[in-house]
């Protein structure tokens, strides 16, 4: 298992006196249930998606729980929302009991918790690696540092510490290989056993692809809704990166436009999406307000078109949007991420909007990025209602480019890594 830069963050939750319920969601196979064996020694661990095990539990008083489960993780909670009351009416009678709830399905799990639990939890989402956690190796071997993105938003390291090349990192050849992964197989702990091949990973990313459709959407989607389902699914993938228009997905999947707006809701209540929202001004009606929907894994991506050749631009710019969104999220940046685009046909990739501005980022696949690739960046100020921190162009070009005082160009994993 690799080190999870929030396993320190739940341990120290864990020894504190409040909360005690701590909620873990986030995908199927992010590692859920190992981060909790390792952490909540002590607890007893119940999986609730065992129907035998489930029906017991559902009968039990809450003097029963006190005795026989004070300190309990229940995995796959969202599986029996019975339990729900039970957890509450024992938490709300014993100050002594303590209980960790996972979930996979974020839909159903916040649902319930947003019933019975409000106010009584602490809720931590769980995504795929994200690319400092794919350079540790072993649980027990620490994460040596945030990503520079990470540190410059924290104001730890600034452009001047920037090598003028990627490859005079020390760690270039490590960074270059994880990044290279990252590409092709996605972030998901499982694959990254070094025992496996590659054929080994691209099965398990198909296995994958078909229980999320068999077990999560399956809770969320009858069965006559599962092949337009699939549809969007693929035409998704097909059209990651782009702006959303549900309509013509509609009638791609032969579905109303509201049924598409709520199985879009669904790919990312499950984490296989994040949608960007287009950033706007109440001052400026020259904005598109259209979403931009990225798949949040790559390597389920490919498994998803059934794909194994060289990634397409918008495949590579989701990678990249989905790595930053992740390290956000992980790091608990007081971040909003968005994309721009004017109806001239100007585009920000990503606009990232902090209380004191904005840091903007173009992404690029190109190995020889020119002044060019930053065109758009250029008087953005102008646009924004904020100061304009920074911009940056990210690409697979090693080398540090300055183009102009505030945007610089620099490789993708030196930006991430």
């Amino acid at each position: 298992m690799r080190k999870r830069i929030i396993f320190e963050e739940i341990v120290a939750k864990q020894q504190s006196k409040l909360p005690r319920i701590i909620v873990l969601t986030g995908a199927r196979q992010t590692g859920k249930t190992t981060i909790v064996k390792q952490i909540f020694t002590d607890y007893t661990y119940l999986a609730v998606d065992d129907v035998v095990k489930s029906r017991n539990l559902i009968n039990l008083t809450v003097e029963q729980w006190k005795k026989l489960y004070p300190k309990a993780v229940l995995d796959e909670i969202q599986c029996e929302p019975k339990l729900f009351h039970s957890i509450k009416s024992t938490f709300d009678q014993f100050p002594e009991t303590r209980y960790v709830l996972l979930g996979s399905s974020q839909f159903l799990l916040l649902e319930k918790i947003r019933e019975s639990l409000a106010g009584r939890c602490i809720i931590f989402e769980i995504y795929p690696l994200i690319l400092p956690e794919l350079l540790s190796k072993r649980i027990d071997e620490s994460i040596k540092r945030s990503s520079f993105f990470v540190d410059f938003m924290l104001k730890k390291q600034s452009i001047t510490d920037v090598l003028p090349s990627f490859v005079l990192d020390e760690n270039y050849a490590e960074k270059k290989s994880s990044y290279d992964y990252y590409l092709k197989f996605g972030a998901y702990p499982a694959l990254t056993n070094e025992d496996l091949t590659d054929n080994d990973r691209e099965e398990w990313l198909t296995m994958y692809v078909k229980t999320f459709l068999e077990r999560d959407i399956r809770d969320l989607v009858t069965f006559r809704d599962l092949e337009p389902f699939v549809k969007l699914q693929r035409y998704l993938a097909n059209t990651t990166g782009n702006l959303v228009n549900f309509s013509s997905i509609a009638k791609e999947a032969g579905v109303s436009v509201p049924t598409v707006q709520r199985y879009v809701r669904y790919m990312e209540m499950s984490y296989q999406s994040v949608t960007l929202p287009a950033w706007a001004s109440n001052s400026l009606k020259k904005l598109v307000k259209s979403s931009k929907i990225h798949f949040l894994d790559g390597g389920i991506l490919r498994s998803v078109l059934q794909k194994k050749g060289a990634i397409t631009g918008g495949e590579f710019e989701s990678a990249i949007v989905a790595e930053i969104y992740k390290q956000v999220k992980t790091y608990r940046l007081p971040i909003m991420c968005y994309h721009l685009r004017t109806q001239d046909g100007r585009e920000i990739d990503v606009l990232l909007e902090s209380e004191e501005g904005f840091i903007a980022i173009e992404i690029k696949s190109t190995e020889n990025v020119s002044r060019n690739d930053a065109k758009h960046l250029f008087d953005l100020q102008e646009i924004l209602n904020k100061p304009l921190i920074h911009s940056f162009v990210l690409s697979n070009d090693v080398r540090r480019q300055q183009f102009g005082k505030n945007i610089t160009a620099m490789h993708v994993a030196a930006f991430l890594t």
